[in-house]
């Protein structure tokens, strides 16, 4: 029921047999205990990914392909985590302001100029960093991206604080314990291990690192982090592994 509940809550994929008022009938103790599923969502992402890739490399040249399957991410998420990174964004722009006037901004309707210059910027830096994947790693960089950046997601919420006194992220992290958290990890590690091997690891302890560095500085500007930060960090983990892939592939070091 839980890993349901992520694959609801994550992603835009139609659950044939669930109709529209079970989700609704979820309990929020079945959500909150989704969190650990988050990398085995990621891996259906992926696959999903990886196999709209391999259709379309079989008729359109890549520049055309990686646009595409940037335009598939949106799709398959429903832009849930880009929602997340334009607030973020928003409330990053505003100015001077106190943690608390910051987590207003993100909080208001509609998105400011810099939200949205920001979510531009990132779809381009993306679709960019895909196109520079070679044809040889393609499949298995989609298939990692996704459960590395959800991962990057269930470490965030497990390991530090929550900025409001309720929400999203405050029960999702109450619900999670360190069997739930090992979980993730090791199926994260797993995938990137027999996708890419030394590579893949590689590649994983530098995202851990972004995640670290990027929750110091979101804990600095909210005195937290929010289910829009959670939102921000899944995608700069997206495009950090892109760029990192594209990085490893230019210099011949794959």
């Amino acid at each position: 029921m839980s890993l349901l509940a992520a694959i609801r809550f994550l992603t835009s994929i139609p659950i044939p047999w669930l109709q529209e008022d079970w989700w609704r009938q979820v309990s929020r103790e079945q959500f909150a205990r989704s969190l650990p599923y988050y990398p085995v969502v990621g891996l259906l992402i992926g696959l999903i990914l990886a196999g709209i890739g391999w259709l379309l490399y079989l008729f359109l040249p890549q520049a055309v392909t990686s646009g595409l399957l940037v335009v598939a991410m949106v799709i398959i998420t429903g832009g849930l985590h880009l929602d997340g990174f334009v607030d973020t964004f928003d409330g990053l722009a505003a100015g001077h302001k106190t943690p608390e006037m910051r987590q207003q901004v993100m909080h208001r309707a509609g998105a400011g100029a810099i939200g949205v210059v920001s979510v531009i910027l990132l779809l381009l830096v993306k679709y960019l960093s895909l196109n520079s994947v070679p044809e040889s790693w393609l499949m298995a960089t989609l298939v990692l991206m996704p459960v590395v950046s959800r991962w990057a997601m269930v470490y965030a919420v497990f390991i530090y604080p929550y900025a409001r006194w309720q929400g999203m992220g405050k029960e999702l992290k109450r619900a999670t314990g360190w069997y739930g958290f090992a979980a993730a990890t090791a199926v994260t590690l797993a995938v990137a291990l027999v996708l890419a091997q030394l590579a893949g690891l590689a590649i994983l302890v530098a995202v851990w690192i972004l995640v670290m560095a990027l929750t110091a500085f979101f804990r600095g500007k909210f005195s937290g982090l929010t289910g829009d930060t959670y939102g921000a960090i899944n995608e700069l983990a997206e495009v950090f592994i892109l760029i990192i892939v594209a990085l490893l592939a230019h210099n011949q070091w794959l």
